[in-house]
C-alpha cells in the first residue's frame, strides 16, 4: 500500500522535484539547487530546495549516489542522513570530497539518493543485565578480519 508524503519546492527549485529513475527503484534522486565548489578533503552543505511532510512511523534516509562515490570520490558524509517526521526544514545534503581533484556540483544535478522507510515501536527498557551471547563483548576486529 503506498504511503503518502507531502512536499514542496522552494520557488527557485520548481524544476529540481525528486525523482526515481525507474519505478522499481527503492530511492528518490535529489538535486542540487546550487553550485558549490569542493576542493579535495572539503565538506559542503548542499541545499536542494525540497521540504517534506513524513508521516509519523516514518523517516527519510539521505544516502549516497554510487556513481559520484565512484568516480569522483564524492559521499554523503553523514550516510545514511536522517530526516525525521517532525522536521520542516530544506532537505539538505552534507557531501564531502573524498578524492584528488576539486569537484563542482552543479544546479540540477543529482547529488544523491533518499529512501522512504517505516520505523518500527521500540520501547528500550534498561536492565541491570544482558543475556550472554557467543560473541560477547567482541567488538570492531574481534573475529579477526
Amino acid at each position: 500500500m503506498p504511503i503518502n508524503v507531502n512536499f514542496r519546492m522552494s520557488e527557485d527549485a520548481t524544476d529540481l522535484c525528486p525523482v526515481k529513475a525507474h519505478p522499481d527503484d527503492a530511492a528518490f534522486d535529489l538535486f542540487s539547487r546550487q553550485e558549490v565548489t569542493l576542493p579535495p578533503g572539503s565538506v559542503a552543505l548542499i541545499h536542494t530546495g525540497l521540504f517534506l511532510e513524513i508521516p509519523v512511523g516514518f523517516e527519510a534516509q539521505v544516502r549516497p549516489r554510487s556513481g559520484l562515490a565512484v568516480r569522483y570520490g564524492l559521499t554523503v558524509l553523514n550516510s545514511p542522513g536522517t530526516i525525521d517526521s517532525g522536521y520542516r526544514g530544506e532537505v539538505g545534503v552534507i557531501l564531502i570530497n573524498t578524492g584528488c581533484q576539486e569537484y563542482t556540483v552543479r544546479r540540477g544535478e543529482r547529488i544523491a539518493q533518499m529512501v522512504i522507510q517505516a520505523l518500527p515501536d521500540v520501547v528500550l527498557t534498561q536492565v541491570e543485565t544482558l543475556t550472554d551471547t557467543e560473541r560477547g563483548t567482541g567488538g570492531f576486529g574481534s573475529t579477526g578480519r
